[in-house]
């Protein structure tokens, strides 16, 4: 009959062997692959303990042992938190690895891009429709606060905070290429390089171009001519705030907007949408050019001209475009067989404008 020593060494032992068993299956279930079949990602919530987040992996099928994970949460040799936030899990990832990435805090991050010559409405708009971001729009924003970029966010970010880093990416921007200015610019702060900025983004697309369209607003600045510029008489018409969506008449062009430079000298009051980088460092250091006009030169850039002579025979060839263009659309249109009707020149005279 074996003594209560031995008993107790047999106990011990037999404990010892099953305590090892469990741990190295234990440790094999960690580490084995989990039962994800493709990527996906998950969201643990703030405040969520052991238990939930146990639940929220199973439920979206990361895991297959919930009370294994709680355990192996709490017998970490090197516990560290769990951070709250949307998680991309690749597929097949084993439990082991699933606590790594949460405790890691490398939560998924998303991306809006803002592109440039948006209006603050537009901005406003796209930011509130934007997925995954919190909370409502509270700030006071004024037209052209914002600089257009690619931001990069995480679930659960504010609307107002993302906000606020682009308003501080413009105000950054702002400050430094006003610093690096060129001199004697007809231009009395920042808000009026804004403002200047604002103008060139909406009338030119092409990067090369901008400086030379800063340039043409320039020299009318300083010899005090109308700028006589489409986009900014539109925007005394919407406010920003809607397309056009039609041709500009007559009667808009003599309309008292403080916008509508046909009528009011200098610049308008403030920007007329939210312009790029590159339209600011143009507006702050335009190209060394005489040119006082500029008109569409029917290949998606414009033809710049500095006496009104060479600006009105750019015009003529930019109607002769539209017309030739509007007789092909016309004749493309004409069933077979059908005779053609010749199209009508654009209504309107050329005007000594940047752009007809």
């Amino acid at each position: 009959m074996l003594s209560f020593f031995r008993w107790v060494l047999l106990f011990v032992a037999l404990f010892a062997t099953l305590m090892g068993g469990a741990l190295f299956l234990g440790h094999e279930v960690l580490v084995a692959k989990g039962p994800l079949t493709q990527a996906k990602h998950v969201v643990i919530p703030r405040g969520a303990g052991p238990a939930t987040m146990a639940k929220i992996l199973r439920d979206e099928g990361i895991i297959s042992h919930p009370q294994l994970f709680r355990v192996a949460l709490m017998i970490d040799p090197a516990p560290k938190p769990i951070k709250a936030g949307e998680y991309e899990v690749p597929a097949y990832t084993s439990m082991q690895a699933v606590v790594e990435l949460l405790q890691s805090g490398k939560v998924v991050q998303r991306r809006l891009t803002v592109p440039e010559g948006l209006t603050m409405a537009e901005v406003v708009e796209l930011v509130r429709k934007t997925e995954a971001l919190s909370g409502d729009i509270t700030l006071d924003l004024k037209e052209g606060d914002l600089l257009p970029e690619t931001y990069f966010y995480s679930r659960d970010d504010t609307r107002d905070g993302l906000l606020l880093r682009m308003k501080e990416a413009m105000d950054k921007t702002l400050e430094e290429a006003w610093r690096k200015r060129a001199a004697g610019l007809p231009l009395a702060n920042r808000r009026e390089a804004l403002t200047l900025a604002s103008i060139v983004e909406k009338e030119t697309a092409l990067p090369a171009e901008r400086p030379k369209v800063a340039a043409v607003y320039i020299n009318r600045l300083r010899r005090r001519m109308k700028l006589e510029s489409d986009p900014t008489t539109i925007y005394g018409l919407t406010q920003g705030k809607a397309p056009l969506n039609r041709e500009l008449t007559r009667a808009d062009l003599q309309s008292n907007s403080l916008y509508n430079t046909y009528v009011v000298t200098g610049l308008p009051p403030g920007p007329i949408c939210n312009p790029g980088r590159a339209s600011i460092l143009a507006a702050t250091n335009p190209a060394r050019d005489r040119a006082l006009w500029f008109v569409a030169d029917g290949q998606g850039g414009h033809a710049f001209a500095t006496t009104l002579a060479e600006h009105n025979r750019n015009v003529e060839r930019w109607r002769q475009i539209q017309r030739e263009r509007a007789e092909q659309q016309q004749q493309s249109q004409t069933p077979s067989g059908a005779p053609g009707t010749p199209s009508l020149p654009p209504p309107g005279q050329p005007r000594p404008a940047p752009r007809p």
